[in-house]
């Protein structure tokens, strides 16, 4: 008998791309399935011209989604695992993370940003971003950019910025990565904690939650394990400039972490990959100090 699954989504063309890899691979793995989208507004949906770090709360793209969970209208919903908060809600489980896409950030732009000119007008809403790309070019400008990808591509063919700073991992899923101009390393600008990564999240202790688990990609959730208990440790959230990137292999994971305030702090550290959290912790703890008096 066909079984009907329910996956809560954003009404975005990125979130309905995500949503729609993990039906492709849920199907996979139960071909019997009949999976089928609850289509949802967020907040930060309903306010495109609102910039994320102006607004205090939890939840700006994830709330609405939980509250389908909570009321039944869906089984599984389906986020952008950096916009999940890293205070746990214990009426939900993250299930599975999904094989993690390309994290870094991109300039897209018809230029390197070493070749941007002076003054160049630089798009992005992050305050990470901001400065870490101001560490390498102090003489760019930064200005927000909101709405959906084709929204601020768009304001960026029209002049109004010489450049945009996106995550790869969008930008491929969603066939845009030919504007492309350079992808930042590890030493010129870290991604958001879990950026790239699509989280599947459920009612703790409900039916579908061992339904989900088989789209879990082990190293990928350690790694976004480690680098959101960065956050955590810090005390921080959308509001917080940190950026953390983790990486796995056969069985060990290293990490870096960065902290903008009066200047970039930068710490790296590694272990086990059983160890992913306490890891992360660790960083926060490094940030935390070099944050503090001289």
């Amino acid at each position: 008998m066909t079984r009907l699954v329910r996956l809560a989504t954003r009404r975005s063309s990125l979130a309905l791309a995500q949503a729609n890899l993990v039906k492709v691979r849920l199907l996979a793995n139960y071909p019997d399935l009949d999976v089928r989208f609850v289509e949802i507004a967020s907040l930060g949906d309903s306010l495109p011209e609102v910039s994320l770090e102006a607004e205090i709360g939890r939840g700006f793209f994830t709330s609405a989604l939980e509250d389908a969970l909570a009321r039944g209208e869906a089984d599984l919903a389906v986020h952008s695992l950096k916009d999940l908060p890293v205070e746990p809600d214990p009426r939900f489980r993250i299930a599975a993370v999904l094989e993690r896409e390309d994290p870094r950030d991109a300039l897209v732009s018809d230029r390197e940003l070493a070749d941007l000119p002076a003054g160049a007008i630089i798009g992005t809403d992050s305050s990470r971003r901001r400065a870490q790309i101001a560490a390498l070019r102090s003489d760019l400008r930064f200005e927000s950019v909101r709405g959906n990808l084709g929204t601020r591509i768009a304001k960026l063919d029209s002049g109004l910025y010489g450049g945009l700073i996106l995550a790869v991992a969008g930008l491929k899923r969603l066939g845009w990565e030919g504007r492309v101009a350079e992808v930042f390393n590890e030493t010129q600008c870290l991604p958001a904690p879990g950026q790239g990564a699509i989280a599947v999240q459920v009612v703790a202790n409900s039916v579908h939650e061992g339904l989900a688990q088989v789209l879990d990609h082990e190293s990928s959730a350690a790694a976004v394990r480690a680098e959101r208990a960065v956050l955590e440790g810090v005390g921080g959230g959308c509001q917080t400039p940190i950026g953390a990137l983790a990486r796995v292999e056969q069985g060990s994971l290293s990490l870096v972490a960065v902290m903008a305030g009066s200047g970039l702090r930068r710490t790296t550290v590694s272990g086990p990959t059983l160890s992913a959290r306490e890891l992360g912790l660790q960083a926060a703890r490094n940030l935390n100090r070099a944050s503090g008096p001289e």
